[in-house]
């Protein structure tokens, strides 16, 4: 099948589908004349599927096969196909002519939802009256087609969207602007039952997530790890412990350079070794002022014993 006819064809399902309700499997009805327009050679089933763009179900009535029956041995082949198709009963005691037996199957308003395969133009003619019906049949060239919806079937198409616009017209009718946004007072207070009291949701805080967390005041040195502020686990600031450090190792360092810092008395076995300790700048400092102190005093000491000597001397020659 080409594309475009085959185009045509979901085009033409989908309105059907969509207008009138119609579902997969479709019911197709055949007439007892297009089988007999059918090549014995080709699959019958397939190009009922291929016209209505979806799975198939073929049904045929008992008064069509009556006439298939009719004509005889030679048309056997073509009895061979219509058994191949679900019987539709048709509740008609006596065979009556197949396009009759169709029109009543089908009745004035389909409302099994079938689709009629049928040849003869008089019954075509006739079925197009009735709104939501498909036809196939076979075009001059012996091609199985789908013919274009009917006059009733688009009228009835076009009541059905303006009896569904009315209807939601007059569902807004006595909607004021704005009133039916979801969350508006006018929608929320229709929503609430009648007589049920409304809870009162107290007043909005701020995203506990969001917030900054509150400054917790610096404890006070003389321990680490201690809890403050209900026990949230702040420890003692680490620039004080370092500072405290510090001034422990200057103390150290002058007891060091001033030589106070004295052994234990006792066995030399029992004497516990020191750790020898860092000199810092402050007991260095110290250490050279003294230095300098005791060279002054020998400098001092040695240029005393020059100055008497020469006094002496001056002294005794006077004397003469």
């Amino acid at each position: 099948m080409r594309q475009k006819r085959a185009k045509t064809y979901k085009r033409v399902m989908a309105l059907y589908v969509q207008t009138f309700s119609f579902r997969s499997p479709f019911q197709i009805l055949v007439s007892n004349d297009l089988i007999m327009e059918t090549n014995r050679d080709s699959d019958l089933y397939k190009q009922l599927g291929a016209c209505v763009q979806g799975e198939v179900k073929p049904m045929i009535t008992q008064c069509c096969m009556e006439a298939l029956y009719k004509l005889g041995k030679p048309h056997q082949a073509l009895v061979d196909i219509a058994k191949g198709f679900e019987r539709r009963r048709c509740n008609h005691r006596e065979p009556i002519e197949p396009d009759q037996c169709l029109i009543d199957v089908v009745g004035q308003t389909n409302k099994h939802r079938y689709i009629v395969a049928a040849q003869s133009s008089t019954l075509r003619t006739t079925l197009n009256t009735i709104p939501g019906l498909p036809i196939i049949h076979f075009n001059p060239r012996g091609v199985l087609v789908l013919s274009p919806p009917s006059q009733a079937t688009l009228k009835h198409k076009v009541q059905a969207e303006e009896a569904r616009r009315l209807e939601g017209a007059e569902l807004l009718k006595d909607v004021k602007d704005g009133s039916n946004v979801v969350g508006s007072s006018s929608s929320s207070s229709a929503l609430t039952p009648v007589g049920k009291p409304q809870r009162s949701r107290g007043v909005k805080a701020p995203n506990p997530l969001s917030m900054r967390k509150k400054k917790v005041d610096k404890v006070p040195s003389g321990g680490e790890g201690k809890k403050v502020d209900g026990g949230e686990g702040k420890k003692v600031d680490s620039e004080e412990r370092k500072k405290r450090s510090r001034e422990n190792e200057d103390e150290e360092g002058e007891k060091d350079a001033e030589g106070k810092d004295k052994e234990d008395s006792g066995p030399v076995g029992e004497r516990k070794k020191k750790k020898r300790k860092r000199k810092t700048k402050s007991a260095v400092k110290d250490a050279i002022a003294e230095l300098d102190a005791e060279a002054k005093e020998a400098r001092s000491t040695a240029a005393a014993p020059g100055e008497l000597g020469d006094g002496s001397s001056d002294g005794d020659g006077d004397s003469d």
